[in-house]
């Protein structure tokens, strides 16, 4: 399994971590002064019914799509993909590819609920919440843990190929699960916008963060 890329790749990717964490900064910092509250809550309550704000917009089962969609970024059905595709690296004798995503989704889940425990936002309450939630809002932790772990797996599988159709599909596919999870947890009313936007934005930093040192590793053979 070969992850080298030119030079100009890792530095675009370093540029694109220094971004992403520079957005997320940028929107911590409109929440904890205060400023987001109006955006955040024009973008809740579009997703709801004007005269009736406990419903969400849509027929039923577009309500029941969401949580479907939402689960996509659970503990539970990341859990499960996360321990498929590991034991199917080390089935296949791809060590350092396992131990790649060990670290990216490990390190992910401890840094979504150090983050947590940090800012300790409370979970909107301007709408009624249509699914359950344990934890404190500030960054979500679905938009995070799902960006890390679909975009690790879509570089992941973009690297088996070297047809340029092939790696765009995987990493798009990462891409859009991981919006659709995150729009998923707004439409519920579980998260504020701005809790996903920083998910993402943080989420995306480390797996690009972690796909750079494996890359560079990997490079000089060390791995």
């Amino acid at each position: 399994m070969h992850f080298r890329r030119p030079e100009v790749w890792i530095l675009t990717t370093v540029f694109a971590i220094a971004s992403l964490l520079l957005a997320f900064g940028h929107i911590a910092e409109e929440v904890l002064e205060g400023d987001a509250t109006k955006f955040d809550q024009t973008i809740l309550f579009f997703f709801r019914n004007a005269n009736d704000l406990s419903d969400p917009i849509g027929p039923p089962w577009i309500e029941e799509m969401a949580r479907d969609i939402s689960a996509l970024g659970s503990y539970a059905v990341l859990s499960v993909v996360f321990c498929a595709v590991v034991i199917y690296l080390f089935m296949g004798h791809e060590r350092a590819a396992a131990f790649w995503v060990i670290a990216a989704v490990g390190g992910g889940v401890l840094l979504s609920n150090l983050l947590k425990l940090i800012y300790e936002r409370p979970r909107p309450e301007l709408v009624p919440h249509a699914a359950r939630v344990f934890t404190t809002s500030f960054p979500s932790g679905h938009a995070t843990l799902s960006a890390i772990t679909y975009l690790t797996l879509g570089a992941l599988l973009a690297s088996l190929h070297d047809s340029l159709r092939f790696k765009v599909y995987f990493l798009s596919l990462a891409i859009l699960l991981a919006i659709a999870v995150g729009i998923s947890r707004i439409y519920l009313g579980v998260h504020y916008p701005t809790d996903v936007l920083a998910g993402w934005c943080v989420g995306a930093a480390w797996a690009a963060f972690c796909w750079s040192i494996f890359n560079w590793l990997e490079g000089r053979g060390r791995l």
